[in-house]
């Protein structure tokens, strides 16, 4: 399945149900007054966040959803029956903008948690029949009242997803083969750039059965921020991330300056978000298991000497991975006391 993470919809809620006209014709009641009954009220329009759904794709498939209308009145007192409420699930971290006839766009509402429900339209509500008229001065109305129409409303979804931490990298860092080293995600792992086209998510779980979430993000270039690459279309998911994961690959390293992936990731950061550019960030040179010992040594020793706290690791064979994710957990126990 594709991952979509936009999507454009309109929803209409349900028009409330007319009101009766009808009078009493039972044999031997000579008097027979009004007994028409109210119309029923149309059904809401809700949305949900749901986390059995992991993208929006159904919404570009289906782009208009209405709820069902209310049931006239009858005759004898019978009132028409309420319409059910649509509710329409959503993957959680969700936002939802209602877009308006100039096209502008305002934030309605964030699904960021499980269950949470918003609705966006109400139901019209039913009208009244014609015994909800009668009265000492009008004894016999011939006339009910209409129900009213429903709303409708013209909605943005787009989703962000939900993780603790964030991991970045220019194409080709082995962010995939991490993931799927500490976790039991599967992602595509090939030996040539872009082979991430959707953020992939994985889960670790420690001994005390507590668990945080990483999201492994498709690769940034020089330019991101502006649109270029693959990366621009996915910053936007590192945004709810507690920390951020800089992943950049030894076999690419330039000898005069080592650190400037990181120095280039970080400045599309803060042009994409100075809040984003300001998150906590743990920085890894990977495929350490491509270098000898001697540039390996080189490459600690400077950092070391710059003060720069770099890990390194071979997520192919697992050196540096633990030392890594222990710096994790403890980065995420600190963004969860600090919540």
């Amino acid at each position: 399945m594709r991952f979509v993470d936009e999507a454009r919809i309109s929803v209409r809620s349900g028009n409330g149900g007319n009101g009766c006209v009808s009078f009493r014709r039972e044999a031997h009641v000579p008097k027979g007054g009004p007994n028409g009954g109210n119309g029923g009220k149309g059904g809401d329009v809700i949305f949900r966040a749901s986390e059995k759904l992991l993208t929006l794709y159904d919404f570009r498939l289906k782009r208009r959803y209405e709820a069902r209308n209310g049931q006239p009145g009858m005759g004898s007192q019978c009132n028409g029956r309420n319409a059910d409420d649509l509710i329409i699930d959503l993957p959680v971290g969700t936002l939802l903008y209602q877009i308006d006839e100039d096209e502008n766009e305002t934030l309605i509402a964030d699904l960021s948690e499980n269950g949470k429900e918003v609705a966006v339209c109400s139901g019209g509500r039913g009208g009244f029949g014609n015994e909800h008229f009668k009265s000492p001065t009008m004894r016999t109305p011939r006339f009910a009242q209409p129900g009213e129409k429903g709303e409708e409303m013209n909605v943005r979804l787009e989703l962000k997803i939900l993780a603790d931490a964030g991991l970045l990298g220019l194409p080709n860092a082995g962010k995939s083969t991490f993931i799927s080293t500490i976790s039991a995600a599967r992602p595509k792992i090939a030996p040539y750039p872009f082979t991430t086209l959707i953020p992939n998510l994985g889960v670790l779980i420690n001994d005390f059965g507590e668990h945080f979430v990483v999201a492994d993000i498709p690769g940034l270039i020089e330019g991101a921020h502006e649109g270029l690459g693959l990366g621009h279309q996915f910053l936007k998911h590192v945004e709810r991330t507690s920390f951020l994961v800089h992943v950049l690959s030894a076999e690419e390293l330039d000898a005069d300056d080592p650190w400037a992936g990181f120095d280039l990731l970080n400045e599309e950061l803060r042009r994409y978000s100075d809040e984003l550019a300001k998150r906590p960030q743990l920085e890894v040179i990977n495929k350490i298991d491509l270098l000898s010992e001697e540039e390996l040594n080189a490459l600690k020793e400077r950092a070391a000497q710059e003060k720069r706290p770099v890990f390194f690791m071979s997520a192919l064979e697992g050196d540096g991975v633990d030392a890594l994710v222990e710096k994790m957990w403890r980065l995420y126990e600190q963004s969860r006391e600090q919540r």
